[in-house]
């Protein structure tokens, strides 16, 4: 009887914690569809995942834990959080009772855009080499601009705040990448590999089939593949179907036929990485649309 009551109450506090969880995903249409993220965390764990846009978040309260490619970080509140576009991350709760935060998805070419002038005429895609940084003049300025993006119907507005708060912390925080040049030969068939998974990732290749399209041992093309983007082809091709599935959904299909038509096991399947991914379910992603 004591043990039942005890289940019990777990079970009531598990429900209560989890109803605490909220997120909004919202799509700014003024500003190319950029994605502004609004969320509530309190048992979210992000899996191992990429995004071909940066990532740019502002920590409310509590606490986020969370790899980006090269070692583990913590962002307590007032911190901003910076992954660049792709990246290996994850996320986590740091604090008992989880994290607020909020996040959003400027793509390369925005970026490159606002930096035209500052070091090259033509402007560059920055690079950020913290994970976590502690800048309270710029968290001002972000949170300003998050809110501008949800309230203000002033295009002129939420653009100078936005552009502007982007432009600081590429100013302040942001390094250009350095590539080394010219690609040696391995350098390239793996770049072949690779715009392949990004171009056709609903087909269901098989890795003897990749490592004849390059003319690489299968062994050797997996253990260069992960060297090279830090996932090993099964995985980045998830990585590359989910990417897919957004523009998918953004068009009108439905979430049953995304999974289906990105070679997803089901629907569920396709749910839950969708879910590690991004924080929100496929249905949620849908109604912010």
């Amino acid at each position: 009887m004591v043990s039942d009551r005890h289940s019990i109450k777990e079970a009531i506090e598990e429900a209560i914690t989890v109803s605490r969880e909220n997120v909004t995903y919202t799509h700014i249409g003024d500003l190319g569809g950029l994605e502004v993220l609004q969320a509530n965390y309190h048992h979210q764990t992000f899996s191992r995942h990429s995004h071909e846009n940066f990532c740019i978040g502002l920590i409310d309260e509590g606490a986020q834990s969370f790899y980006r490619t090269g070692g583990e970080h913590v962002a307590p509140s007032g911190w901003i959080t910076l992954v660049n576009a792709d990246d290996i991350h994850t996320g986590s709760a740091a604090s008992e009772n989880g994290w607020s935060y909020q996040a959003m998805y400027p793509s390369e070419s925005l970026l490159m855009s606002l930096s035209r002038d500052l070091k090259t005429p033509s402007g560059s895609a920055p690079y950020f080499p913290n994970a976590v940084i502690n800048d309270p003049y710029l968290a001002v300025q972000l949170r300003l601009a998050f809110t501008l993006l949800k309230t203000s119907e002033n295009k002129l507005l939420k653009e100078s705040i936005l552009f502007s708060a982007l432009t600081i912390l590429m100013m302040r925080h942001g390094k250009t990448r350095v590539e080394a040049s010219p690609l040696l030969k391995v350098q390239s068939q793996i770049l072949i590999v690779k715009s392949f998974l990004d171009d056709y990732p609903e087909e269901n290749v098989s890795l003897l089939e990749l490592s004849s399209l390059v003319s690489l041992s299968p062994y050797y093309l997996v253990r260069q593949f992960q060297k090279a983007t830090g996932f090993p082809p099964h995985a980045y091709q998830i990585q590359a179907r989910l990417r897919k599935s957004r523009s998918l959904l953004k068009y009108g299909h439905s979430i049953s036929d995304t999974a289906m038509m990105l070679g997803f096991h089901d629907q569920s399947h396709f749910h839950r990485h969708f879910k590690k991914s991004m924080g929100v379910t496929p249905k949620q992603y849908i109604k912010t649309l």
